[in-house]
């Protein structure tokens, strides 16, 4: 009995798939069973965590790098089909689609560079997912990195999937008052954050109390653009002349789209403590600080207690 195929080994199987139209991992599960003829143990076979079956580990790990990469589009919540990208690939009749593959498109570079950030992402030799010389404790560490990446993902493409942008953007400004008082901002005062409402692109849409008395506070600027926008120097300036107005030096704008070299530049050239944070940098932060996820599970790694043989 063979055993059951590596998520490298069903890439080019599930792109098939996708390339036919809309599908589903059960549904590439099935073409799977049939194709490399698992038997109904081995579809029953679990992760050692227990929690999923072990092809459709594999099947969904196989489809998510391939969204990386731009060969596969999510359609909807777990519904994927493949892209124009991942049609070409397949006109070239490739007998294998794996890392190595994926690692020749930009976009799938940069998601690799994401949990291995001393990576030079231009280089494809460099973006390998898991190098069979790495130690155990190597791997864990790895995969962790690449589960956190496609979390943080992930959390920026669910705050765009609220459709309607008015509401969009009011969860937006919730949620940026509620990461800063995550992060400690308030002083564990209930109520400390508190959000202002809409106003102009110089206006400011929160603030958080520094202390209970509300003497010392955080303005904040949340701007919910789309991620391959860029924010301006002039909208920096109109954030920073709306803290005159509020008669305090520190501000924080948030946002899930980038700020360009210019904007960074104004920031450092000026007397008030403001701090950008990029779409990238929300999603490190949610994630960190457990704003919009929750803990899955713990594993725990045991190492020999030396005291114990030298009592």
């Amino acid at each position: 009995m063979a055993a059951i195929p590596d998520y490298q080994t069903l890439m080019l199987p599930v792109l098939r798939l996708a390339a036919e139209g809309e599908t589903t991992i059960p549904n590439a599960v099935e073409r799977l069973a049939v194709e490399f003829q698992l038997t109904p143990e081995q579809l029953a076979e679990r992760i050692p965590s227990g929690r999923i079956q072990l092809i459709n580990n594999r099947a969904h790990w196989a489809k998510t790098y391939m969204v990386k990469a731009g060969l596969v589009e999510q359609v909807r919540r777990g519904v994927f089909k493949a892209t124009n990208r991942g049609r070409e690939l397949l006109a070239t009749n490739p007998a294998r689609i794996d890392n190595r593959t994926l690692a020749k498109y930009a976009e799938f570079r940069a998601f690799v560079g994401k949990r291995t950030p001393s990576v030079d992402d231009q280089s494809p030799t460099a973006v390998e997912i898991v190098d069979e010389t790495s130690t155990p404790a190597e791997r864990i560490d790895s995969a962790i990195r690449e589960i956190d990446a496609e979390i943080q993902d992930e959390l920026l493409d669910r705050i765009f999937a609220i459709e309607n942008q008015a509401r969009r953007a009011a969860f937006f400004e919730e949620l940026v008052v509620q990461l800063l008082t995550a992060m400690g901002y308030g002083d564990g005062v209930d109520g400390a954050g508190s959000v202002l409402g809409r106003g102009g692109d110089g206006g400011v849409d929160g603030v958080v109390r520094l202390d209970a008395l509300g003497i010392d506070s955080v303005y904040v600027q949340a701007k919910c653009y789309d991620r391959t926008a860029t924010i301006q120097p002039a909208q920096v300036r109109d954030f920073s002349g709306s803290l005159d107005d509020k008669k305090t030096m520190r501000g924080v704008f948030i946002t899930t789209a980038k700020f360009t070299e210019k904007a960074k530049e104004y920031i450092r050239g000026i007397q008030k403590q403001i701090v950008l944070i990029d779409g990238d940098e929300l999603a490190r932060l949610m994630l960190r600080y457990n704003v919009g996820v929750r803990e899955d599970r713990t594993v725990v790694i045991k190492k020999l207690d030396e005291d114990f043989f030298d009592g």
